[in-house]
């Protein structure tokens, strides 16, 4: 199945200009608390940002780094940089100092779009950052230096008239991996895998319609979000629903009430948050048509949780920077608890040895896939580029298996899969098994080298209570119902686990001892 793309290709055109040609210039299209912007609206704002950028020397191809939360300023910013042919750096708002003057420096961003919530570190980092011009300050009163306030500068600015010609494959926006080592990687992403995975998975599968309304525990500068909060429903005339705040039960819980969306963007760690909320079988989630899980595994016992505390469909998938969004996934109407589901049609996955020969069904394996949202490479890291980029081929980190049926089931990453007393060890199996235990809100299973150089499987658990005994007690919970080697060496106890700059666990962190 394959999608059929012109050669000019500017996805600011496809995701937005076209929603005006359709008719639907005035219908909403964002939500933000109080306000609402229709398709028109967000179309002018993000012509007006072309301008800017324009006026300010800002050429196509040129990076524009977006630092902002989750606000209507976002996808203005993403659309009008778009709409100047620039490619878009999206970044966590609430990085550090050294963290922005990283990415200032390793992306060579012209112009840098923030909030002032976050104003003064990004400003101070700007500092040294030699090929940045200009910081341009949503909510900022004063200019100084590089710093100007962005609201003035847009309102002044004509609508750019026409969207830069870009190539199918030119760089469209830069992603970043999602390692839990050493410093993010870029993956540059052309205009065509956007669109590419748009049609196939949020069309074909997902069935996206006008009717939609979406909401979304990541923020947008997470790929993930980045397409199931914005270009998914702005390919189809839906309607997003954007809030700054730090996600927590209770403000998703809120957001449904007041919105009532359809289709909820959801991670595993809020799914358990979620669950375990004192009030969960008070809410009602009934306007959901489904919600989508990915980022992490979804343990069996948390989506069975999840169904029988909201009674909502969740469709766990698996979808990765280097293919830009969810290639695997369950559907609504063939969810294989457990698993990651069936290959999304227009891919084609396969379960590969260390030599790259196909293995049979129920054997674990490389995850290799090809498809036409592969990504054009890793920016300034040409041997990660040719291990990870064979020809039409990715080769992700991750292992798994298939059944019989076509389902994959994710085993873990590579460089986290433990090697226990010669026998392989999937932490998500563990980390399953423990979830199954009352007393566990969050776990995470690692391999930690013991005194001997014996790697030994350790976990770190958030719990609801904490006991003298209680980790014996989980050490015997785990022998009971797997192999006696897979039960973790020690049990440690933490009251929040670390996270990498994409919210997922930093299970690097935790093998140094958290």
């Amino acid at each position: 199945m394959t999608v059929v793309l012109p050669e000019t290709l500017n996805i600011a055109d496809r995701f937005l200009s076209e929603r005006l040609r359709e008719g639907r210039g005035d219908k909403v299209a964002l939500i933000a608390g109080a306000r609402q912007l229709t398709y028109a609206e967000v179309h002018a704002a993000a012509r007006r940002f072309a301008r800017v950028l324009a006026e300010l020397g800002v050429d196509p191809e040129q990076r524009v780094l977006i630092g902002l939360p989750d606000v209507p300023e976002f996808p203005i910013a993403l659309f009008g940089t778009l709409f100047n042919g620039s490619a878009v750096v999206m970044v966590n708002s609430l990085l550090k100092v050294d963290e922005i003057a990283y990415f200032y420096q390793y992306t060579r961003a012209k112009v840098a779009v923030v909030h002032a919530d976050q104003a003064d570190l990004f400003t101070q980092a700007a500092a040294g950052a030699r090929d940045l011009r200009h910081v341009l300050v949503v909510g900022g009163e004063q200019s100084s230096g590089k710093v100007r306030p962005f609201e003035p500068l847009l309102a002044g600015a004509s609508e750019r008239s026409d969207f830069y010609p870009t190539h199918r494959d030119d760089a469209a926006i830069w992603l970043f991996s999602g390692g839990t080592t050493g410093r993010p990687k870029a993956v540059l992403q052309s205009h065509a895998s956007f669109a590419n995975t748009t049609e196939l998975y949020a069309s074909r599968v997902l069935r996206f319609s006008e009717r939609d309304v979406t909401l979304s525990v990541p923020k947008l500068y997470f790929g993930y979000a980045t397409g199931a909060n914005l270009l998914f429903p702005f390919s189809v005339g839906g309607t997003s629903i954007l809030f700054p705040e730090r996600c927590t039960a209770d403000v998703l819980f809120d957001q449904i009430r007041r919105h009532r969306p359809t289709i909820l963007i959801n991670v595993p760690t809020m799914v358990s948050a979620m669950v375990n909320h004192p009030a969960a079988r008070e809410q009602d989630l009934s306007c959901l048509r489904f919600a989508t899980s990915a980022g992490e595994a979804l343990p069996v016992e948390l989506y069975q949780r999840w169904k029988a505390t909201f009674g909502v469909e969740l469709l766990d998938g698996l979808g990765t920077a280097e293919m830009w969004h969810v290639f695997l996934t369950n559907r609504p109407d063939d969810v294989v608890p457990g698993t990651l589901g069936k290959v999304v049609p227009g891919f084609d996955v396969r379960v590969r040895d260390d030599d790259g020969r196909d293995l049979p069904d129920g054997e674990v394996g490389w995850l290799w896939v090809r498809g036409d949202s592969r990504a054009i490479a890793y920016w300034q890291n040409m041997e990660k580029t040719q291990a990870a980029f064979r020809g039409e081929w990715y080769v992700s980190g991750d292992m798994v298996s298939r059944d019989p049926r076509g389902n994959f089931v994710y085993c873990g990453r590579g460089d986290d899969m433990l090697k226990v007393g010669g026998k392989w060890l999937a932490p998500g199996e563990v980390e399953n098994c423990l979830l199954t235990h009352p007393a566990v809100k969050e776990v995470a299973v690692v391999g930690v080298t013991d005194d001997s150089g014996l790697v030994k499987p350790h976990a770190y658990v958030t719990a609801t209570s904490v006991s003298t005994t209680l980790g014996d007690e989980l050490k015997a919970w785990v022998r009971d119902k797997l192999e006696p080697y897979k039960a973790p060496r020690d049990v440690v106890f933490v009251d929040s686990m670390p996270r990498t700059h994409l919210g997922k666990i930093d299970r690097g962190k935790l093998r140094k001892g958290g």
